[in-house]
């Protein structure tokens, strides 16, 4: 099988620069991404080092053989660089460079220098090192539950394998009339290379894609002012806790409004009055667990899903909250605000989680603890789920309509 040698550099250089302005370009409409960067300008280096590699015979040894597999070995090392900025790892420029210190090191040892198939063997064991390394920074973080993660690692583990071996193998298979360029397994080798910079460009490109829609979806479920969930998000997860129950165990619903925040709006004005409103979710998000959810349904109200506790146990956390942020909000930004909350609750039992109703149920104890005397908690008179069934239908009251109170 013969290979046009001068088309296969010129392809080569014109598929990687491609690739490399692409990625770039996808950085440019999204500077989020900065790992795209990396991967782009790991492509155009690329391009560069098999630019030098085509002229070779014209320019000095120094800069088509040295200079150019530097130039290589450090456009996997960016590559490397590109998947550690991904999972938000600090970059380290020493050893992006590393193996191409070590290669011209060997390379002008006597023994090294005069043997080329070590050379060569030596280049590809610090390529397929970066591609691995490259595969296991990429397998460390998987709590973003990326789908295109995966065939992404498992190419760069097998393009990494088939790099490692690909001296020795060459040694063992027959060349043709004139030498290495007519062996099969040098075309082999071309066409694998060139496949693999095409589709790792792309899934590259689809994990970058796919992190930034899980990031665009996330931050349509938070309050952007608080960072908690909000209204939609909130109903969101409630709905996975309902098809999620644990059999027996009980859940409780706190619906929690600060007191007379219009008044600290009317009196201090709108921006401490959204501090107020940090600090409450700050001063919440520090006493609840991770699985239980919290959220903003409203101007200043909030609500709070407990997962397994009965009354008395959701009666001190409740106790815990109002107490931790009358204390955090007495001075806020040096004004004495005095800020507190009144907090219903609701239990309902392992039959029954519908969230319109616990909430319907939550609000009416949280109005007795307004009209109570405010800065107060107040339960439900019984757990929803014992006795009577639970009526998803029961109006839910709209959110911020106490917003005076």
């Amino acid at each position: 099988m013969n290979i046009d040698v001068s088309t296969l550099f010129f392809v080569t250089i014109y598929v990687e620069s491609i690739l490399g302005l692409l990625l770039l370009f996808v950085w440019v409409q999204n500077p989020g991404i900065r790992a795209v960067a990396w991967w782009g300008s790991a492509h155009l280096m690329r391009a560069s080092s098999v630019t030098l590699f085509g002229m070779y015979g014209s320019l000095p040894d120094l800069v088509t053989i040295d200079f150019a597999n530097a130039l290589l070995l450090i456009s996997f090392g960016l590559t490397w660089t590109g998947a550690r900025v991904f999972d938000r790892r600090p970059v380290q420029p020493f050893y992006a460079v590393y193996g191409a210190f070590v290669w011209v090191c060997l390379s002008h040892i006597a023994v090294v220098a005069h043997w080329p198939d070590l050379r060569g063997f030596v280049s590809a064991a610090i390529i397929t090192a970066y591609l691995w390394f490259t595969a296991w920074e990429l397998s460390r973080s998987r709590n973003d539950h990326l789908i295109s993660r995966w065939p992404t690692i498992l190419m760069l583990l097998a393009h990494g394998a088939l790099f490692l071996f690909r001296t020795p193998l060459s040694a063992l298979l027959p060349f043709g009339a004139n030498g290495m360029l007519e062996s099969i397994w040098f075309a082999v080798l071309s066409t694998e290379t060139l496949l693999f910079t095409i589709s790792i460009a792309f899934m590259l490109l689809a994990m970058a894609k796919e992190r930034a829609e899980q990031r665009h979806k996330a931050a349509a479920m938070l309050d952007e002012l608080t960072g908690v969930a909000n209204r939609r998000g909130f109903f969101a997860e409630c709905e996975g806790m309902r098809k999620s129950r644990i059999a027996g165990a009980k859940t409780a619903v706190l619906l929690i409004d600060l007191d007379n925040f219009k008044m600290i709006n009317d009196n201090f004005g709108h921006a401490l009055g959204d501090s107020v409103l940090r600090r409450f979710s700050k001063t919440v998000s520090a006493i609840v667990r991770p699985s239980d959810l919290f959220g903003r349904i409203g101007g200043e109200e909030f609500a709070l899903v407990i997962r397994d506790v009965g009354r008395e146990r959701a009666s001190a956390i409740a106790e815990r909250i109002r107490s931790a942020f009358q204390q955090a909000a007495h001075d806020v930004e040096g004004n004495t605000v005095e800020a507190t909350v009144s907090i219903g609750v609701a239990i309902c039992d392992a039959r029954s989680f519908d969230i319109v109703t616990l909430l319907s149920a939550a609000d009416e104890a949280l109005y007795r603890a307004k009209t109570g005397g405010r800065n107060r908690i107040e339960h439900a008179a019984e757990v929803i789920g014992e006795g009577a069934p639970a009526d998803s239908g029961t109006p839910l009251v709209t959110a911020g309509s106490r917003s005076a109170a």
